[in-house]
């Protein structure tokens, strides 16, 4: 399977895969109730302090946050417009502490780790009619078609570009029907496998 971790040695690399799970549920939850721009701004730097301690790129780091960038901007502008700019300051920070925060578990975190986890936490609920193997299974599905999608994307504006077409508005419905091909072949893949 395609990992995201960036192997290295570091403090934040040996924390258990659990702990960092609940303190990214926690944080995530938290910041929403968190009113202070000040709070929130030592929150963030806490973060950036904690990806540099894990020696995770700025580079990587940076390539995240420029894709979240044109949604950022839209949905602080949206606050801008229709609550005021300390709400957008608010939501901007909220959001990239957040983006930032889950980068780094998922950085500094084997795939297998993660997936290990949440089927030990999820195996108490197994009377209830929960499979922790299927919920694992999707976790790790999920991991790994985050960059199959990216790379598809890529190619649909490649094959664009070829044909002259710099910037278009129909780029999503060729990604679409590659995305749903790729999860048809996929999902007859699973069903020979006897997976329902």
């Amino acid at each position: 399977m395609l990992s995201l971790y960036h192997d290295a040695r570091t403090p934040v690399h040996t924390v258990p895969a659990g702990a960092k799970l609940l303190v990214l549920a926690v944080a995530g939850t938290t910041l929403f109730f968190v009113p202070s721009i000040l709070w929130l701004a030592v929150a963030f730097v806490v973060v950036v302090g904690l990806s540099a301690l894990a020696r995770i790129p700025w580079r990587t780091t940076g390539r995240q946050l420029l894709g979240l960038a044109p949604f950022l901007v839209l949905i602080v502008l949206a606050q801008v417009i229709f609550t005021g700019w300390q709400s957008a300051v608010l939501v901007g920070e909220r959001l990239i502490t957040l983006v930032l925060l889950a980068n780094l578990v998922t950085l500094t975190t084997r795939t297998s780790a993660m997936i290990d986890t949440i089927e030990r936490a999820l195996r108490p609920l197994t009377p209830l009619g929960v499979r922790p193997e299927r919920v694992g299974l999707l976790v790790a599905m999920t991991i790994r078609f985050v960059p199959v999608i990216r790379e598809q994307a890529e190619l649909v504006r490649a094959a664009q570009k070829a044909r002259g077409i710099e910037r278009s508005t129909v780029f999503l419905v060729p990604l679409l029907i590659r995305t749903l091909r790729m999860a048809d072949g996929v999902g007859e893949a699973l069903d020979a496998r006897g997976l329902d």
